[in-house]
């Protein structure tokens, strides 16, 4: 792999990583099956691989917040400001003040929803990598509410999209915004409105969509860095594709987080986010929020 480490990622090492409650369909069944040993040697590995191409940033690990190792989940970072996450599960809530104090402590500027409207960070608010775009996930985790908001704080289109399937609960894990423009996602995780709007927005020939066995081994729950791709599992058919496209693909098991309901892009959290200007975006002081039902 090429050295590229102009682009940053923010990781928590597994030291208290468990699956101790259900909040999510993956989780049942799984409550104290984890193996924590393989965790640690599993998240090693994506560090190590992510590392050789990007800079790995870790914060530190915790004590009775077993989730806090899905980093994407924290906030959603643009340039030097980051919206912070308002958790819809109390299991999850005492891991808000802990990422505030980090984003602070990098010199981020902190913004937070309102007590009432629940917002999950880069797991269900994803930037385009191509238009000056944010695609927003909802439904199950994130209120709708939150895409003005965003849209006004950040300044910046956002288009919202409604979650159906209960397995593909945050945007994250089905839906991956690729260099270049490129789209990996799993249509069957959304109602039609929404399906029917990433397809005006993508063009077909830079929509890679993803089959259910695919869908499953959370192959859309991709680190996306430069060309490479750092993912769970894909089929030959899905790997061959992402080829095609011009990306490198890095295989890195992580059974273990998907115990949790997790996998490569969960356990990361982009810190270096810059803009991006297309031809029909908005200018800055003109924000615009779409929905797609």
């Amino acid at each position: 792999m090429k050295q590229q480490r102009h682009e940053a990622f923010l990781m928590c090492p597994p030291a208290h990583f468990e699956v101790s409650y259900v909040i999510n369909p993956w989780m049942e069944g799984n409550v104290a099956h984890a193996d924590l040993s393989l965790a640690q040697r599993q998240w090693r590995a994506l560090r190590d691989g992510l590392a050789q191409v990007a800079q790995v940033r870790e914060m530190p690990a915790a004590a009775g917040v077993p989730d806090m190792v899905f980093t994407a989940n924290g906030g959603l970072v643009l340039e030097d400001a980051v919206v912070l996450s308002r958790f819809r599960h109390v299991e999850r809530q005492d891991e808000e003040p802990r990422f505030k104090a980090w984003f602070e402590s990098q010199g981020l500027r902190v913004l937070s929803m309102p007590a009432h409207i629940p917002f999950e960070g880069a797991g269900d608010a994803l930037l385009d990598r191509q238009a000056e775009l944010l695609w927003m996930g909802y439904g199950h985790r994130t209120d709708v509410r939150a895409a003005p908001l965003i849209a006004g704080w950040l300044e910046i289109e956002v288009q919202s999209l409604q979650l159906v399937d209960p397995r593909f609960y945050h945007l994250d894990t089905c839906f991956c915004p690729l260099a270049g423009g490129y789209l990996m996602y799993y249509p069957a995780a959304f109602d039609a409105a929404s399906q029917k709007a990433i397809a005006a927005r993508v063009p077909e020939h830079r929509r890679i969509v993803v089959g259910e066995e695919d869908a499953l081994a959370f192959a859309c729950n991709t680190v996306n860095s430069a060309g490479h791709v750092f993912l769970n599992r894909a089929s030959p058919a899905l790997r061959a594709r992402l080829e095609q496209a011009g990306f490198e693909v890095h295989e890195t098991p992580l059974s273990e987080f998907m115990k949790a309901g997790g996998a490569a892009k969960c356990l990361t959290l982009k810190l270096t986010e810059p803009r991006r200007r297309a031809a029909n975006a908005p200018m800055r002081g003109e924000p615009k929020e779409r929905r797609s039902a």
